[in-house]
């Protein structure tokens, strides 16, 4: 008897906890338990050839919403090569409305519902000693002569009790690791599912703390906290930060996601003592809106969590990410529009701009109509429009999320965005807007561009505005483009430097500046020495030297 469980990911850098979780907490049937990991960019040919070769008597698959069109394809064909196998789902793209999912997807014989790890194992027991009574095994949904039956909820588990999944952590070479120190979430969400599971429980951090070790030791690129509020009770927080302070080992990165708005004084100057690069944020504001923010049960003070990022970033150690959430109850075009500048004022490193997707499950689920909210009928379930918000509207905030990902979040032209906002009365949101409308209107929104052709575009459109000086633009946007790589060849927007070459020559030698590192002259007069040996370890940029004083007197 052979029970496989498969997992689909987004990317192979990506992998999939959950899997390993099942494994580990049956662990004494692990010999007759197999995982087989693809990703959704696989082809489904690829899939089914791995999949029937492993010839499994079970099999059990993972399901988001990310992934749920891709598996449904596959099994419909794995089933008819392997129809003696029994299929079973879980993951919380059918756990809440499992009668659906069965009488859509017949190749399934069953769905496991909510937290998987005691019901796959008593699964798993009852296959293993034979024919399983599914009717005696809590938190299962499965066919019963052709009528779906539930089992009702299995109790949640203990975090303590599921064992360490990284004891091999070759076996996550070259992909991020995933770690989960608390299940459930304290607040109430609308559009969240996190808000479904009030068993809020925590890892003991005498298991936590030495499993932090492990990744420590090991000098793991990066660590990536699952937990839905990271920092939602303080103690715990405080004593996972102060650990991986102390015990740094000067590579491994670490990423949590908290409420800004209830760090405290104490946890802000902890985290100021982190090294660079040490520790990310990822900070959900979703909207500045009081009456959006009601709507969707969502508890923030806008001013304390803007107070906390400032004090953070004033810092210059943390890279912190804010998501906003366009469709959301209550917000239209113009209400985006104040809580994108609220946000983007705050200077994060990232500004996501997501799209609400109404999850199965969750109260936004049962409240659409409510709000005349209009969504995709398939995964991912993302809004198409609102009471307030028109699917014309929609789309343009499309346009401008991508404005946002290519001139921002990027890193990659920060100097010159932040000079075409500043030119444009400071109002990003308009500036990038107006950005995504020149795209569309000279058609570069139709095909894919270099990242030169980015920068020449964004030249192009700085050019067409009355408030920007052309060789202001072209010197920021150089800069921008030196201080992230060494250019192989010269930008058209560079002024020519042969008149330089003999004293950039001349100063290089006598400094012995090696070749890997770029001297620029800029219009302005400025010299900039761009050493890519060293860089920041926030944005990965350069350092950046000026230089100007010791070539001055050689380029005049």
């Amino acid at each position: 008897m052979k029970i496989l469980l498969a997992a689909c990911n987004a990317k192979y850098i990506h992998s999939n906890p959950a899997v390993y979780d099942l494994k580990a907490y049956a662990a004494e049937f692990a010999d007759s338990i197999e995982i087989h990991e693809f990703t959704i960019n696989q082809t489904q040919d690829e899939v089914l050839k791995e999949l029937f070769l492993a010839a499994p008597d079970v099999l059990c698959v993972s399901c988001y919403i990310w992934n749920i069109r891709f598996i449904t394809a596959w099994t419909k064909e794995l089933k008819q090569v392997l129809p003696g196998t029994a299929f079973w789902a879980g993951g919380p793209e059918v756990s809440y409305a499992p009668e659906t999912f069965l009488s859509e997807h017949p190749e399934f014989c069953g769905v496991m519902i909510g937290e998987g790890e005691a019901v796959f194992r008593e699964l798993a027991a009852g296959y293993l000693s034979g024919e399983p009574d599914l009717s005696t095994i809590p938190g299962l949904a499965f066919r019963d002569n052709g009528v779906i039956r539930l089992t009702g909820l299995c109790p949640p588990v203990s975090l303590d009790d599921i064992p360490f999944i990284y004891k091999d952590v070759e076996l996550f070479h070259h992909r991020i690791i995933y770690y989960e120190s608390s299940r459930g979430c304290p607040f109430s969400c609308s559009y969240c599912l996190s808000s479904i599971d009030r068993h809020l429980r925590f890892r003991s951090l005498s298991l936590v703390l030495p499993e932090l070790q492990s990744f420590l030791d090991r000098k793991v690129p990066q660590v990536k906290f699952v937990d839905r509020t990271f920092n939602c009770r303080k103690d715990h927080a405080m004593a996972i930060w102060r650990y991986i302070r102390d015990h740094d080992n000067g590579v491994t990165n670490f990423h949590f996601e908290i409420s800004a708005d209830l760090l405290e004084e104490d946890q802000i100057r902890l985290l100021g003592t982190m090294r660079p690069g040490l520790v990310q944020l990822e900070i959900g504001v979703q909207s500045t809106n009081p009456l959006t923010l009601r709507a969707i049960r969502r508890s923030m003070d806008f001013e304390r969590l803007a107070r906390a990022v400032r004090a953070i970033a004033r810092g210059g150690n943390i890279h912190q990410h804010l998501d906003l959430i366009a469709g959301l109850p209550y917000e239209d075009y113009e209400s985006f529009h104040r809580s994108f500048n609220q946000v983007f004022q705050l200077q994060p490193e990232q500004l996501q701009l997501g799209f609400l997707k109404v999850l199965k499950g969750s109260r936004m689920h049962e409240e659409a109509d409510t709000y005349g909210i209009r969504y995709k009928q398939e995964a991912p379930y993302e809004v198409l429009s609102t009471q307030w918000l028109s699917y014309s509207e929609i789309l343009k905030l499309k346009t401008l999320e991508n404005m946002v990902e290519i001139y921002y979040n990027s890193g990659q032209f920060q100097m010159t965005t932040a000079y075409g906002i500043c030119c444009t009365g400071g109002d990003a949101f308009r500036f990038f807007e107006r950005l995504a409308g020149f795209y569309e209107e000279k058609g570069y929104d139709r095909v894919s561009h270099s990242r030169m052709e980015r920068a020449e575009i964004l030249l192009e459109y700085l050019g067409s505005l009355p408030e920007t000086r052309d060789d202001r633009s072209s010197d920021l946007l150089l800069y921008d483009m030196y201080v992230r790589e060494k250019l192989k060849s010269s930008p058209s927007f560079e002024q020519d430097q042969k008149p330089f070459e003999k004293a950039v020559w001349s100063y290089r030698k006598e400094h012995r500046i090696p070749r890997t590192a770029h001297v620029e002259v800029f219009r302005d007069g400025r010299v900039i020495l761009f050493d890519y040996e060293r860089r920041d370890p926030l944005t990965n940029n350069a350092m950046a030297v000026d230089i100007t004083d010791d070539v001055k007197p050689l380029t005049g």
